[in-house]
């Protein structure tokens, strides 16, 4: 006999299988990443506060996906005392609306804003990520 049919989706995605794509995403990265990563929290809220949005200058709430909070790997140093814990807050609302209006696979949606988040606790900006996107890959890669 055949698989069995999978069921289609019938409601939005919860904050807790949203953070279970997030951590399965970091638990893929190389290695080499995940030596760097140490205690990173994520979360995942519904909506950035507007505080946040305020910070970052951001009129729309949809603009958000997700956001890191913390000190870039290259900045840190070893007198940091009582430094918060580095983290990666993903907004759900955002997420599935960007879900629902592009049709991308969830999975693939969350691995992108979690690896781009990803990439400012590395130091990278958001012009340095976008061109490692763009960029040709290398023979052989």
């Amino acid at each position: 006999m055949g698989s069995p049919r999978q069921r289609p989706q019938t409601h939005a995605p919860d904050a807790a299988t949203i953070e279970a794509l997030a951590r399965a995403t970091l638990a893929d990265l190389p290695a080499t990443f995940r030596a760097h990563l140490g205690a990173v929290v994520v979360q995942v809220h519904d909506w950035a506060d507007e505080a946040l949005l305020a910070e970052m200058e951001i009129d729309d709430p949809l603009d958000l996906t997700g956001v890191y909070l913390g000190q870039p790997v290259g900045d840190k140093h070893n007198g940091a005392i009582a430094a918060l814990p580095d983290m990666i807050q993903l907004f759900r609302m955002p997420i599935l609306f960007e879900w629902a209006e592009t049709g991308v696979a969830l999975e693939h949606l969350v691995a992108h804003v979690t690896i781009h988040e990803i990439g400012h606790h590395f130091g990278l900006s958001d012009a340095d990520m976008a061109a490692l996107e763009d960029a040709e890959p290398e023979d052989g890669a």
